[in-house]
């Protein structure tokens, strides 16, 4: 499909919204937007080909298998759309406000391309919300609509799915994903708008920051017991037990457990980097996190953030 509808409906001038461009393709993430226009609805986005292949959804995904949600394929988008979360102004196409629902990785079943041509897609969702197995199918005959877009969203009935649960899903895990924010609090802050031409802050020179970093860097050779060492090549994060009951007694501190990613952080110099628990890096990916890192009162450390 291209971007050529994308950026037909667009006018760059007046709108945040990235232009972007076709990538080569080789990624799998997948994004699911909220999106107050003239009605609110949720733009599922799978990357592919290079775009992020879009679908409308009017009452968003659900994780009860028996939802079949309709879902209105729209134009491709620019992959660089996938960070996008604020104003789009009033007047132009999708006027509106945006927040970034829900982000992560999809694996198809088989061969991607040839079964969304072929109207059926079959994947796993690996998000920040969503998990599982999900299914993608086009309707035909006077369902499929006038111009047979109308797709059906739905969940595979596996381990993540919650039969019964309706738009529970949504209603219960309402706010970004990027920021925490909800549609009313984007919507009230003109600043949030986000700008695909946004000037960088000014950094200040690796000397500086050098030397900033080194007046209030802990000395690890004053903690008793420390030992010098390299730093390691790879560290594997502690993983969670399954056990039949909680373990009683005073010395036990007890918390839900909140789905997201294990995630590996080495600081070294001033500069940090981020891996998965299959020590796949994934700096870019949690950029936030990796510049908060950096800024640490050390040299070096390696851990695991929950």
């Amino acid at each position: 499909m291209g971007l050529q509808e994308y950026k037909r409906k667009r006018d760059f001038k007046k709108t945040p919204e990235p232009a972007g461009k076709v990538h080569t393709p080789k990624g799998n993430s997948f994004v699911i937007q909220k999106h107050a226009a003239t009605r609110l609805h949720y733009d599922f986005r799978l990357e592919m080909e290079g775009v992020l292949r879009s679908w409308a959804v009017p009452k968003g995904p659900s994780l009860d298998p028996a939802e079949k949600r309709l879902a209105v394929h729209v134009e491709d988008h620019p992959l660089e759309y996938g960070g996008f979360e604020g104003i789009i102004p009033k007047g132009q196409y999708g006027g509106g406000t945006v927040l970034l629902w829900d982000r992560g990785t999809w694996t198809p079943e088989g061969d991607p391309v040839a079964a969304y041509k072929k109207g059926h897609l079959k994947f796993t969702l690996e998000g920040e919300k969503l998990h599982g197995g999900w299914h993608l199918v086009r309707l035909h005959g006077e369902r499929a609509g006038e111009n047979k877009e109308n797709w059906l969203l739905f969940k595979q009935d596996d381990e993540a799915a919650v039969p019964g649960s309706g738009d529970a899903v949504t209603t219960e895990y309402p706010d970004s994903v990027e920021t925490g924010l909800s549609l009313e609090a984007i919507a009230a802050d003109p600043d949030r708008v986000w700008q695909s031409n946004r000037a960088e802050k000014v950094k200040a020179k690796p000397a500086a920051k050098k030397a900033a970093r080194k007046a209030s860097v802990v000395d690890p050779s004053s903690i008793q017991g420390a030992r010098k060492g390299k730093m390691p090549q790879g560290i594997e994060p502690e993983l969670a037990t399954l056990v039949s009951e909680a373990p009683q007694g005073n010395e036990w501190l007890h918390e839900l457990k909140l789905d997201g990613y294990r995630i590996l952080c080495a600081v070294k110099d001033g500069k940090a980097r981020l891996f998965t628990r299959n020590a796949k890096e994934w700096t870019d990916r949690f950029s936030p996190v990796a510049e908060a890192a950096a800024q640490l009162a050390i040299d070096r450390v390696d851990g695991s953030l929950p």
